[in-house]
């Protein structure tokens, strides 16, 4: 009996041991999953393409669940009279720009006093018709002449004048006298169109772009050919006073009475003061679109043809970009001219800081 005992409680020691050694077990720290690594820290191409893959269908798959669950929203919103939740704005560079203090504002009275006092003021209230000589820098190659040729075709009143070895001062001078508004210089670096000087006459001031980007007509698919009416022009984000400065000289390159019947549209775009160039010229088609009308009891009782005039924007070419280098005071001198403005590799300091 004394026995049965000993052993029973030897049993029950051995239990509770054993419940305490699973105790400590349980209470140790779960070791956790390590996280799938990121696409680039696969060496292998092919494992990398696919987790690649699988990770923009997750991501997609997210954005469409969250774009339904905000739609579901907005119509139980609508169906119980309450207010429906406001449209997210996603956060651009644009919209977070940094603070500028030389950004125009509609009120500004000293802007449009200095507007009616500037050196385009007179071509711009169509006192004198712009007229601009285009030319070269001396040794023109490459996609320069084509370049030339479809800028020609862009700027009503441009007047192509071969320089030759003539100095830069000598053509400003021929131009002046010759009652020119503007000359502007095409500058190619092997071959290629890389830069564009825009000298306003007679008494400045002169701009330097960078050219970037250039894409011929011939090489824009399903192109159209321009027609010889004046364009309309189309000037988007030039906020600040110095982007106001450059719209009006690119403004005052073109007459300010365009002819809408030609169906001409030039556009100059800016975006983080990139310059985008376009030209497009509007197309209206006409189609036929037949209706079925129906019966009361839903079956087609007859067949109608009605005609649609749909619109659409045809490019004709070229495309560019241009990009602000200098800004200087009066026509083309580079010894001791003054200049308003210079891109400097100091001023980009941020992404979010811009100057047109």
């Amino acid at each position: 009996m004394a026995r049965e005992d000993r052993k029973r409680k030897q049993d029950n020691d051995d239990t509770a041991a054993d419940g305490e050694r699973r105790g400590r077990r349980d209470r140790r720290p779960k070791e956790e999953k390590p996280a799938p690594p990121l696409p680039s820290e696969i060496r292998n191409k092919e494992k990398r393409s696919e987790v690649y893959a699988k990770l923009k269908r997750e991501k997609k798959a997210q954005k469409r669940k969250l774009g339904r669950e905000r739609v579901q929203a907005a119509q139980r919103a609508a169906e119980l009279g309450e207010q429906v939740p406001e449209k997210q704005v996603p956060r651009t560079i644009e919209n977070t720009r940094e603070p500028d203090e030389t950004v125009c504002r509609p009120d500004d009275q000293e802007l449009y006093a200095g507007n009616d006092a500037d050196e385009f003021n007179a071509v711009l209230k169509q006192v004198v018709t712009p007229k601009v000589l285009i030319t070269t820098c001396r040794f023109n190659s490459g996609r320069g002449p084509a370049f030339i040729k479809e800028l020609m075709q862009v700027i009503p009143n441009a007047q192509y004048v071969n320089r030759g070895t003539y100095d830069l001062k000598k053509v400003v001078e021929y131009a002046n006298n010759r009652e020119f508004t503007s000359v502007m210089v095409v500058h190619t670096n092997r071959r290629e169109p890389d830069a564009l000087l825009i000298i306003n006459l007679p008494e400045g001031p002169t701009a330097h772009f960078k050219l970037s980007k250039l894409v011929l007509r011939k090489d824009i698919k399903n192109h159209g050919n321009p027609t010889s009416h004046k364009p309309e022009l189309v000037l988007n984000n030039f906020t600040t006073r110095l982007g106001h400065r450059v719209g009006r000289m690119i403004q005052s390159l073109f007459p300010q009475d365009p002819n809408f019947r030609g169906r001409r549209v030039v556009t100059f775009h800016n975006q983080r003061d990139y310059i985008f160039f376009r030209h497009h010229r509007y197309v209206f088609e006409e189609k036929e679109k037949k209706v079925v009308s129906k019966d009361k009891k839903g079956k087609a009782s007859e067949t109608k043809t009605e005609k649609h005039v749909n619109c659409r924007l045809q490019e004709c070419g070229p495309r560019f970009i241009l990009k602000l280098i200098t800004l200087q005071h009066g026509t083309f001198d580079t010894k001791s001219g003054e200049y308003e403005w210079v891109h400097k590799p100091d001023l980009d300091t941020s992404r979010r800081r811009f100057f047109l």
